[in-house]
Order: structure tokens, then sequence, then C-alpha cells
């Protein structure tokens, strides 16, 4: 694009007669609606990401990178299988847990979760990863003598919906129980609250408790058996590469299960949305698109003679055409610089800010989470500098094709 086509397409986006200011009144609102539909995009994209991010991170905070399981039930010992998960490349740590379900009652209330068995040491560094300790410390768990009752650490949901603080007990029933004359008979025992956490995910906070493993092991009646192995790696991204290392390592008759596996469903869901709803809210621009073709075609019937008068003094097709393709990317491009900047804002104020709320017993978050990713913003402007200038291609040719003669004749 040479100065001259620059200069006269510059000249032109003045408007023409009786319009005053730099853009023209049909040139303000096609630029409008560019902005409006990038701004939207930014927005919706941002907080489809940052919702993405905000329950992974959720998730991991609870769960393993990879879970160790064996295919013929518990581990009966797992310190040889400890030793080998751990000489594979990318592992961290790995810990023995144990997971089952149970019934919870307290006074006046009855609900179904979770209890998960803890190794000392995790519980040593103060629980699983990322959770926060609202009252009490995860440390207490390990500290018991024979007459106190086992203790657990409840989510915050839990312990308001079920009216319990620390020092109170909760009712832990197995449904497994124990085989007698009379049938199989549900074990229960009282447990004390010694921790409350928050994750952040309801479901969690309503419905899963933790505690020791040796306590877990006694009141199951497992003697040394575990679930599992929960495995830590460097790189959350590589947990499937890593599980499939572990189950070579440890050959037959074990299996490994990895983050992504268990929560499969739920990410290729939030990534179907995000790109639809990325299609759809490019309609969009494509509407604003519209706008800069209308656009451009008045401004060829209001400067009819302009482009003649150029035509006649040596301006070839081809400097016509990019004089008005020229026109539509600069209002493209002022369209998409201030719906990039308006997003962009209007995300920071909802990351720093939270002004909306979520209600916990729908959502997973409680609050609506934001990130902008520089990938997502490249592809938002790309895409709407694209359409811009598919925008301008039939004007531009429109323009053009005017013959001189034929313009100017009854001037």
């Amino acid at each position: 694009m040479g100065f001259f086509e620059t200069f006269v397409a510059l000249r032109l986006l003045r408007g023409v007669k009786r319009q005053r200011g730099f853009l023209s009144l049909s040139t303000f609102i096609s630029t409008f609606g560019v902005a409006v539909g990038v701004m939207a995009l930014i927005i919706v994209i941002g907080v489809m990401t940052g919702f993405t991010q905000e329950l992974k991170d959720k998730i991991l905070s609870v769960n393993a990178h990879v879970l160790v399981l064996k295919a013929g039930g518990a581990f009966t010992s797992y310190q040889k299988e400890e030793a080998e998960i751990l000489k594979v490349p990318g592992v961290v740590s790995a810990t023995p847990f144990i997971y089952t379900q149970v019934m919870f009652s307290a006074p006046g209330n009855v609900s179904g979760g979770v209890i998960r068995g803890l190794a000392p040491e995790v519980i040593q560094r103060g629980g699983p990863r990322n959770l926060e300790v609202l009252q009490g410390q995860f440390a207490d768990l390990l500290e018991r003598s024979r007459e106190d009752p086992p203790r657990i650490a409840i989510g915050k949901e839990m312990a308001r919906n079920l009216n319990l603080a620390i020092g109170d007990y909760l009712n832990i029933i197995s449904p497994l129980g124990t085989l007698t004359p009379m049938g199989r008979l549900p074990r229960m025992k009282a447990f004390r609250v010694t921790a409350i956490f928050h994750s952040g995910m309801y479901e969690f906070d309503n419905a899963l408790v933790f505690t020791s493993i040796p306590a877990l092991q006694d009141f199951l009646g497992l003697g040394a058996r575990i679930t599992g192995l929960e495995v830590a790696v460097k790189d959350i991204y590589q947990a499937a590469e890593v599980g499939q290392a572990i189950q070579r390592k440890l050959g037959s008759g074990y299996y490994t299960k990895n983050w992504m596996q268990m929560n499969a469903s739920l990410f290729a869901a939030l990534k179907l949305e995000k790109v639809t709803m990325f299609v759809i809210l490019t309609l969009i621009v494509l509407v604003a698109a519209f706008g800069i073709a209308s656009t451009l075609f008045m401004m060829v019937m209001k400067k009819t003679r302009e482009i003649a008068i150029l035509k006649s003094m040596g301006a070839t097709r081809q400097s016509i055409m990019k004089i008005f393709m020229m026109n539509g990317l600069v209002i493209g491009g002022l369209g998409t610089g201030l719906g990039l900047a308006l997003g962009l804002v209007l995300c920071g104020l909802l990351k720093r800010y939270e002004f909306i709320q979520l209600p916990k017993d729908v959502y997973p978050l409680s609050t609506l989470p934001v990130q902008v990713q520089g990938l997502d913003v490249l592809a938002i402007v790309l895409a709407a500098m694209a359409i811009s200038f598919l925008a301008t291609l039939y004007p531009s040719w429109q323009a053009a094709r005017l013959e001189p003669v034929e313009a100017i004749r009854y001037e």
C-alpha cells in the first residue's frame, strides 16, 4: 500500500458534505459494531478460559495427577511399587491412599459422601496441595491416643450443613460393614472434627472428609491394605505419558488413571463450549462487517466524481481498489483496537473485584473467573481483521471498475 493510496483513503474517511468530524456517522457505526463484537469475544473467551483453568486447579487441589491401582483389588504392601514408581522420569512423589464411600450422620442430619485416608507425610505437610485450611490444622489428624476417637478434616459446606465445629463429633457409617451370622452389618464410628478446609468446589467441600490411613484402616478393618498410590508429576500435562511409563515399569496386574482421563468428559464439554461461543460471537463481527461493506458502498456512491477525477489523472484500478480496501481495514482496525481495549479493561475489573457471584449449589465455583490468554486474543484479532478485509473486497472492486466518462458525464 503506497503513500498515495493511504493518503486518499484517509481523506475519504472524513465523510461527505454536511458530515463533520474525522469519521462519518456510518463509519462510526461500523467501527462501533466491530468493537462490540471484539469486546464480547474477549470477555466471553476470557471467562471460559478462566473457568476451565480454575476448575482444573480446584480438581487438582484434592485429586492426584496419576493414580496407580492394582487389578486384583487393594494393595497388601506398596513399598516395592513405590520405589519403582519414583524411578520413572517426571515423577515427583508417590504416596499411599484409601478411598471409600460412606454415610455421615450428625444430630438431625444424614448425608452421603467420601472419606479419604492420607499418608502421614501428606498430613504433616498440611494436607493436599492448594487446599485452604480455615480452622484447625491437618497435622492434628495424627495426634490421637487409644482412648480418643479418630480425627477428621471436613469441608466448609459440610460444617455449615451439619452444624459442626472444631471439637464436634461426626458419626461415619460404612456400608461395607462386617459379615455376621445375621448378614453384613454396616460399620459405624464417631470421628472428631479437628480441621475445616475450603477447596472452592461445592462438591468437595460438602461431601469429602480426610483422615489418616491408620485410622481409616482400623475403621474399615483393612489391616495393612490400601486402595492405591497417588503420584505427583512435574508437568501435569504429561500425566498420561508418565502414567503409561509407570504401567510399563510395574508390569501386568497394575493400571493407572490420570487426572485428564478421570475428568475427560468435563474438560471436553468446556472446550466444545468455548469453541461454540467463539463461533457464535464471531457472528457479531460478521454483522458489523456488513456495516463496513455498506459504508464503503455509500462512499463509492458519494465519491463517484472524486473517483472519476482520480482515474482521469492516471490512478489505476488497482490503486482505486487499494484505497477502498484501506478504508475498510482502517474501520476494522479501529473497531478491533477499541474492542480489544474495552474487553481487556472489563476482564481486568472482573478478575480484580469479582463482583459477579455464582450460586454455590449450581456451579462448582463461587465467583466468575477470568483468564485472558495471548493466543486467544491473537485469534480474535486475526478473525476480526480477516472478516473486515473480506467485507472490503466487493465494494472496492465496484469502485475500481467505475468508468470516468460515465461518472462525470452529467457534472
